[in-house]
């Protein structure tokens, strides 16, 4: 059944809090600044897998052999491929809502994930705008040496950066909502 953005955000309101506002992040394949190096590297990494077990099943190399590059070619294939396709699946489940008290973010790719961050105790707000006037607000400071790999896809990254509102439109519109929501609280 599909609900609308709005709609995700019904059970979790009480009843004196008020969307302010709700939206969703980009969907679809997205490349990210990361990719200038991760692409190349994952690349390199699958294809020497695939060599490497191509070349063992072609030279009847005992039976462990085979196996042994199994997992390297599955790595590769997840780090050309897969991570795109996760990512994407990730965003198409996440939504984003500003109450007057709060800031809410749902996900979950195999459940539902509820981040709760009150407005009044909210230290660090930082936008990041792009020339088309989308971009993201990230809410807390994040660890600096993840935020280079996070959001890539690859497991485990994005739980060291901080909780943000990712790839949404007229991202500097929803960053003066938050702040002046911030402002009311």
């Amino acid at each position: 059944m599909y609900r609308s953005v709005e709609q995700e955000f019904q059970q979790e309101l009480s009843a004196s809090e008020r969307l302010l506002w709700s939206g969703k992040p980009q969907t679809g394949i997205v490349f990210r600044g990361s990719d200038v190096f991760l692409a190349p590297f994952s690349i390199m990494w699958c294809g020497f897998a695939i060599y490497w077990e191509f070349s063992v099943v072609t030279s009847n190399a005992p039976f462990f052999f085979m196996l042994w590059g199994i997992p390297f070619v599955l790595v590769g294939l997840y780090m050309v491929f897969g991570r795109f396709y996760l990512d994407s699946m990730q965003r198409k489940k996440t939504f984003y809502g500003l109450t007057n008290e709060r800031i809410i973010i749902i996900s979950g790719l195999f459940g539902r994930k509820v981040k709760n961050l009150n407005l009044k105790t909210l230290s660090e707000v930082v936008l990041k705008e792009k020339s088309n006037r989308s971009g993201t607000i990230s809410f807390g400071a994040g660890n600096p040496m993840y935020s280079m790999f996070g959001g890539t896809g690859w497991p485990g990254t994005g739980q060291h950066l901080p909780p943000s509102f990712e790839m949404i439109p007229n991202v500097k519109d929803v960053y003066n909502m938050v702040r002046n929501a911030q402002k009311e609280a």
